[in-house]
């Protein structure tokens, strides 16, 4: 059973502005700096419950990349975690 997503929580809200400011605002996928980018979890929310609030396990996307993403999110794992570790640098 997952834990509901507060997005209120301190900790949520601290996880999303570290994910923001690495990735600089900017939609990781089409990179465009947007303007309301979300911050998706490369390991699933659900699935995943101890990365939840690591900022590794983060990505900033556009809303139409992230509905984009959506369905799909085992095919982009890679993708985003060598994206992840390209920006920390």
């Amino acid at each position: 059973m997952s834990k509901k997503r507060n997005y209120n929580d301190p900790v949520y809200k601290e996880f999303r502005l570290k994910v923001l400011k690495r990735d600089k605002y900017t939609c990781q996928m089409c990179n465009k700096k947007k303007k309301g980018c979300v911050v998706h979890h490369i390991m699933k929310w659900s699935t995943a419950s101890t990365l939840r609030f690591d900022p590794d396990n983060g990505i900033a996307l556009c809303r139409a990349c992230h509905k984009e993403v959506t369905g799909h999110e085992s095919h982009y794992i890679t993708y985003f975690t060598e994206k992840v570790r390209r920006n920390k640098k």
